[in-house]
């Protein structure tokens, strides 16, 4: 059984910074793309950003392009989530997740087949 816990979450004023990490309890945790999900209340589960199994490959959502930055550390077993410049609009539960080895798809929850329990990131205006 795979268990990712999430941490670093808080709350934090509008134009700062935060950085989540995502450790694996995993011996493979180096062959499995990664990924971070968020949800805010009433919103669905959204994409957020995914990286390939070697960290060459990423992926952003339109709306954080250019603000977070994931990265990973197949060492430590863990993923990461710097995020800059944070808006009240980034307010949310956020998860990271594992990529099915099969999958091929990186936007959508179906592709993801185990998930942390999420760690809740406030922003203030």
């Amino acid at each position: 059984q795979v268990q990712l816990v999430e941490s670093g979450g808080g709350l934090v004023q509008a134009g700062g910074s935060l950085r989540l990490s995502c450790a694996a309890s995993t011996r493979t945790f180096d062959i499995y793309a990664m990924g971070w999900f968020r949800q805010a209340p009433g919103k669905e589960r959204e994409f957020v950003a995914a990286l390939s199994r070697s960290g060459v490959e990423t992926y952003y959502a339109d709306s954080v392009k250019g603000r977070f930055t994931i990265s990973r550390d197949n060492d430590k077993n863990t993923v990461y989530l710097q995020m800059d410049s944070l808006k009240a609009g980034d307010t949310a539960v956020y998860y990271c997740a594992r990529k099915a080895l099969l999958s091929t798809a990186w936007f959508e929850t179906a592709e993801y087949d185990y998930w942390g329990q999420g760690t809740q990131v406030t922003v203030s205006s």
